[in-house]
């Protein structure tokens, strides 16, 4: 109990002599020292409102406005609208000090005016999508509206220098799609997949829905996309993540893996030590909001809402439904390590702890000789259990005492750090290696990671690191941009010494890092069973990080072709190889031109790619036809992922009328069936290059392998690739081992002959060309250049 006695900072007593005061100042100035941190953080969030309230306008250009109001009355003109004059007639008298006042006011009207006059001319700028739709084609040229639209875009949006939040209040509305639109695109999507029978009755389902009750639901959901910010994303958020019951660990849950190229140092407290001050050094450039938001080519902001929840966050289970609790503000960070847990301070005497002080916290964990409590050692598979179960058994025995101290310590600490107890290998000759790496992220060992946190960073023997993040809070691409800005600070601010660890000399010593206390003797049983169900979730997963070097985005571009629809285009060779037929399969788009935007979905599975598919398994199919195929069916996708960043795709709609038929109690069997289609391909892109850091060409080794998910059907596929490089490719591939039609390795196999197949195509093709172009005296055997948005 030594600890709970030296947390008492103030007691008080009475005795026959009078009253006893004791304090201890060095704990009271860690509250006040605390305290003031948190209003000047009060402060700091009041003042970057006002900014990003009247963004693009400067705030100071309020001053010049008012200079300039009372230049203009005291010379004997008058000021637009006659506006002092009007606010005199208000005011007690009419003395200079009042005259100024007035000044001041009506230079406050004529500012406001102006700057929500810009704000609402770059809201209407924004809503214009055209310019994506052209920027696409190969060898098209711009458009004068587009031209004339940039050039109005570009000069409101560089105006004045933007926080992370000031475009907020100037991106439009995720508006809902026309209910015949989305039924018609619905149907061209699942006509591949369909026999004509079954065609017939889906479209019979279809065209009753949309002449019946779907008319109802499309204007309930019209009615809410007027009232609130996004028609999607609450009730996204709370039906496809918060009311899932079924555990978080592989099912729900995705990793990213360190920058496997580099090898900074071997030190494993020095790494963790310099990644914890980088990652907090983030978190303030979030609550500072002096992160730079993404702009798409240079001036169309994306969303930033999702930033906000990055840091202290915690997903709390409930019995029906989970939410998803932020803390404003945190000063230390949670350990793990061999069983144990630690608070760690990270805030002191004013500042954050440098790196190197951060290592002796590091290496007072690892030298530690202590032992896990009772039933400690594996307490965090309780996060991997069903959410119902795991609400019960933290409503029992974590609402009071120790239990809800140490549980509120982890739930409010800015996040989670893991320090394992095995090394994170890479080595190309030996790819078993890669593939252990991936699944100590996503899953560990099943009790040390903490599911339920924003993300756990978790840190190698050998220095190397990853992380396990919660998907509900925000998508992979806001935990990818986090971990680019992370890996490449590591790489570049040289933070280590000759001998790997973190420089320079401590200025005073750390806190020590305490240990978290528990009762658990009574949960026992519970900690057994959720053990077990990790263990089997566990053993029935499999998954294997496909490293593709033969080739990569430098030869899809000489084929002027999208590298992500030449790499979806590949995934359904691939799987008609593997499986024999097609399949329904998600690929995730984002829509953050829109305020508070997550994901579409795009259904690479098309009528053309089909088409192509078939074409390349049939011998009698010419190399030319085989090309032109598949470059109709690149631009069907590339229209489909435009369709879906603009507001226009089929997956959230259905969803959203789905949820409105729910609340009014109507059945409908046409979005019964859609809802419940499995999605036996579901695939994502793993961004790079979110921050204007990521330099490949200083730094080539910093480019991380990306990361991965579980698989979303029990027979289907999980496939996360990262387009890393003109000549590199990674593939995280999941699927389950209970599952006989499916195999991870199988299924790499087909990836890889599918892209060679391709490159062999395209080879022939440009063969082919060249001896056209040299009988018709060309010399040049390279096709055309094509300018391609990623």
């Amino acid at each position: 109990m030594a600890e709970a006695h030296s947390a008492v900072a103030f007691s008080f007593a009475i005795t026959h002599e009078g009253f006893d005061i004791n304090y201890d100042q060095e704990v009271l100035n860690l509250v006040w020292n605390s305290g003031v941190r948190s209003w000047k953080k009060r402060l700091a969030r009041a003042r970057n409102g006002v900014r990003n309230g009247v963004y693009p306008a400067h705030i100071q250009s309020l001053w010049l406005i008012t200079a300039i109001a009372i230049g203009l009355h005291f010379s004997g003109f008058a000021v637009p609208f006659d506006l002092v004059h009007k606010i005199l007639v208000h005011l007690p008298a009419n003395t200079i000090n009042w005259q100024v006042t007035a000044c001041f006011g009506a230079a406050l009207i004529v500012w406001l005016s102006i700057c929500f006059t810009m704000r609402y001319t770059l809201k209407l700028l924004l809503m214009y999508k055209g310019w994506m739709y052209e920027s696409r084609a190969p060898g098209s040229k711009v458009s004068l509206r587009t031209k004339v639209w940039a050039a109005f875009v570009k000069i409101l949006s560089s105006w004045n220098t933007p926080g992370l939040y000031s475009f907020q209040g100037s991106l439009p509305r995720l508006p809902v799609p026309a209910l015949h639109d989305t039924m018609q695109r619905y149907l061209r999507s699942v006509r591949p997949l369909l026999d004509d029978e079954n065609y017939a009755r889906m479209e019979g389902l279809a065209n009753e829905f949309e002449s019946t009750i779907g008319k109802k639901l499309q204007w309930y959901l019209t009615l809410k996309s007027w009232w609130a910010t996004n028609y999607v994303s609450d009730w996204w958020e709370e039906y496809v993540y918060l009311r899932g019951r079924s555990p978080l660990m592989i099912n729900s849950n995705f990793y990213g893996t360190d920058a496997i190229f580099m090898n900074l140092t071997n030190n494993q407290a020095a790494r963790a030590a310099n990644v914890v001050y980088l990652l907090l050094g983030f978190r303030r450039l979030i609550e500072r909001q002096e992160l730079q938001p993404i702009m798409v080519q240079g001036m169309i902001p994306l969303c930033s809402w999702q930033y906000e929840r990055t840091f202290n966050t915690v997903r709390v289970p409930g019995l029906e439904t989970d939410r998803i609790v932020h803390y404003r503000d945190s000063n230390h960070i949670v350990v793990l390590h061999k069983g144990c847990y630690y608070k760690v301070t990270i805030y002191f005497k004013g500042r954050i702890l440098r790196p190197c002080e951060i290592q002796v916290q590091m290496e007072e964990i690892l030298n530690s000789k202590a032992t896990p409590l009772p039933g400690e050692e594996r307490l965090a598979a309780l996060t991997t259990m069903n959410r119902s179960k795991w609400a019960e058994i933290r409503n029992a025995h974590f609402a009071r005492g120790v239990n809800r101290v140490s549980l509120n310590l982890i739930e409010s600490s800015a996040f989670v750090l893991s320090l394992d107890d095995e090394p994170f290998e890479f080595d190309l000759a030996r790819p078993e290696l890669l593939d252990k790496f991936g699944k100590t992220l996503l899953h560990g060992n099943g009790y040390n990671r903490w599911f339920d946190k924003s993300f756990t960073v978790c840190v190698g023997t050998n220095g190397r690191v990853g992380f396990n993040a919660e998907h509900t809070w925000a998508d992979a691409a806001v935990m990818a941009h986090v971990w680019e800005n992370l890996v490449m600070d590591d790489a570049t601010t040289n933070g280590y010494d000759e001998s790997g660890i973190a420089k320079g000399i401590p200025e005073f010593q750390p806190p020590s890092p305490t240990r978290l206390s528990w009762d658990l003797t009574v949960l026992q049983p519970q900690i057994e069973e959720a053990t077990l169900d990790a263990s089997k979730l566990i053993n029935d997963v499999d998954l294997r990080i496909l490293v593709h070097n033969q080739y990569g985005k430098g030869f899809m571009k000489k084929c002027r072709l999208s590298p992500d629809a030449y790499i979806q285009m590949a995934l359904q060779l691939a799987y008609y190889r593997d499986a024999g037929r097609f399949s329904l399969t998600y690929e995730a788009s984002m829509t953050r031109l829109f305020r508070e935007g997550r994901t579409e979905t795009v259904r690479p599975c098309t009528i053309e790619s089909a088409a192509w598919v078939k074409a390349m398994e049939d011998d009698n199919t010419t190399n030319e036809e085989r090309v032109k195929l598949l470059q109709k069916a690149c631009d069907r996708h590339q229209l489909g992922y435009q369709d879906a960043m603009c507001g226009r795709g089929i997956d959230r709609h259905l969803f959203c009328l789905y949820v409105v038929s729910k609340y009014l109690e109507v059945d409908s069997p046409f979005l019964n069936e859609v809802l419940s289609e499995p999605w036996r391909l579901s695939t994502s892109q793993t961004p790079h290059g979110q921050t204007p850091k990521m330099d490949l060409k200083k730094h080539p080794n910093c480019i991380s392998s990306g990361g991965g998910f579980g698989p979303v059907a029990d027979d289907g596929y999980g496939v996360s690739y990262i387009i890393a490089g003109e000549n590199l490719i990674f593939f995280h591939i999941s699927a389950k081992l209970n599952c006989k039609q499916t195999d991870v390795h199988r299924f790499g196999e087909n990836i890889c002959k599918a892209l060679a197949d391709i490159r062999a195509m395209f080879e022939l093709h440009f063969k082919s060309q060249g001896e056209t172009n040299t009988k018709n005296g060309t010399a040049s055997t390279k096709p055309n250049k094509a300018k391609l948005v990623k």
